[in-house]
């Protein structure tokens, strides 16, 4: 039998957890971290519904937490597979899953200063260097990959992030075959950073991520413009420029937009740029290293220097100096993480600016229900930060069009205009881009369905 179970991501956005089973052999694709809802910390800290110790293997379509973030948790409990992965996935998965457990360990001491004595981390920095022991296998683009019996895996560039991928499986259970494409997360084709994405292979089942499946993204063109108009306007009223920003990718497009304005003649070239993120920076190394997963124009920038460079940029590492940054009144530029404004140091970021009428906050990437940066967005008077409501007086910005996410016509255009067996779609808000999308498919004559979390599908 080839089977498929949706445990994450299912009715849902984040979470991403594929299971297939062919035969005797049992593999993930992805395990991921729910974000953002009400129950996600519960979530997280739930035994898997299967048992870790017979999945096989592991694979990884990027590296963002989402995807990734339960990892650790999986190779605590008994997983011993390998984890395959594209090499840029792998160093910033590396990254990524460490920097997730400081912060899981972090908010326990906290809570257990504040008298929550059963406080635990839902993994700690040992599962996340467990997890990454495990990620033991690299994964090169276009290459068939025997990974257990049965199952031969081709990772396909998705354009997402750097490394990110959508995965063919090739399945035969001895009586049967299927080929199964899962999408991972799409990429926007936006600045023009990354390769666009690989269209679709034929396939009898395609499990396709519906983050913005009801609607088009602007063009970069005009998300610059507005994103570029939004910084001048607060430094000219001598306030500073908060962006949440995630790590990967988002506060890489953003350094090489402000360069480019900055070189442009569009910010003034003495403003203060800081990257206050470990795990960005690291990730802008890394970005560095990898240079073959960058579309021909980008390489070509690269060559010329460095496109991230500015002449007052500053990256703050240490918690002190992440700290000192808060002196500053205005006239700079902080990119912070996390972009959803769940954790990380945007929080005191926030704290600081938000009461200030001269300060803005710009929204450079999704905000999902539930979350900080979805109240904000949606024109809340005031924050809970911690233990204290603090006022929101600053200038709340969304800009949508630096999104890594394919937009409704690029994931028609991805998916293609050959029929389709069956679509499972996944990875998107229930009544709002999951739901478009299968109107959409349903009205071309296509069988789309929105699996339920657990449910398993036989799929021969």
């Amino acid at each position: 039998m080839i089977i498929y179970t949706c445990h994450g991501a299912a009715l849902g956005v984040t979470g991403s957890c594929h299971e297939v089973e062919c035969g005797p052999s049992r593999i993930l694709v992805d395990c991921g971290l729910f974000q953002g809802t009400r129950d996600a910390a519960g979530a997280n800290r739930r035994g898997f519904a299967f048992d870790a110790r017979s999945i096989d293997a592991v694979l990884l379509t990027h590296a963002h937490l989402d995807h990734c973030g339960r990892l650790p948790q999986l190779v605590r409990d008994g997983f011993a597979g390998s984890i395959v992965a594209t090499p840029a996935t792998r160093d910033l998965a590396r990254i990524v899953l460490l920097d997730a457990a400081q912060l899981q360990e972090e908010e326990a001491r906290r809570a257990r200063r504040h008298g929550m004595n059963d406080a635990a981390p839902a993994f700690t920095v040992d599962d996340a260097f467990r997890a990454i022991e495990a990620l033991d296998r690299p994964a090169a683009y276009d290459t068939p990959l025997a990974i257990v019996p049965g199952v031969t895996a081709t990772f396909l560039d998705a354009g997402h992030i750097l490394g990110s991928s959508s995965i063919l499986l090739e399945l035969h259970d001895g009586a049967s075959q299927r080929r199964m494409v899962f999408s991972g997360d799409l990429g926007h084709r936006g600045s023009g950073m990354l390769r666009a994405p690989r269209p679709a292979p034929p396939a009898d089942v395609v499990v396709m991520e519906t983050t913005y499946g009801d609607r088009p993204h602007r063009s970069f063109e005009a998300t610059r413009d507005e994103f570029l108009g939004a910084v001048n306007q607060t430094l000219r009223a001598h306030g500073n420029v908060v962006i949440p920003t995630f790590a990967l990718e988002r506060a890489q497009d953003i350094l090489h937009c402000l360069h480019e304005g900055i070189r442009g003649g569009r910010i003034p070239a003495g403003v203060t740029v800081v990257l206050d993120s470990p795990m960005a920076i690291s990730a802008t190394e890394i970005f560095r290293r990898h240079a073959d997963g960058f579309s021909d124009a980008f390489r070509g920038a690269l060559r010329q220097g460095d496109p991230f460079a500015m002449p007052h940029l500053h990256f703050t590492r240490g918690v002190e100096e992440s700290m000192a940054v808060n002196a500053i009144q205005g006239g700079a530029v902080i990119l912070a993480g996390s972009g959803m404004c769940t954790g990380g140091r945007v929080r005191h970021h926030l704290r600081h600016n938000l009461p200030r009428d001269r300060s803005s906050v710009v929204f450079v990437g999704y905000a999902a229900e539930g979350t900080p940066a979805r109240q904000l967005v949606d024109g809340c008077r005031s924050l809970r930060i911690g233990r204290r409501d603090v006022p929101v007086r600053a200038r709340i910005w969304t800009i949508n069009g630096f999104s890594a996410h394919a937009d409704a016509p690029e994931l028609l255009a991805w998916l293609g205009d050959e029929p389709r067996p069956r679509v499972l779609l996944v990875h998107g808000e229930p009544a709002r881009g999951m739901a478009a999308m299968r109107q959409t498919l349903l009205r071309r004559g296509t069988n789309a369905v929105c699996p339920s979390p657990g449910a398993p599908c036989r799929l021969a």
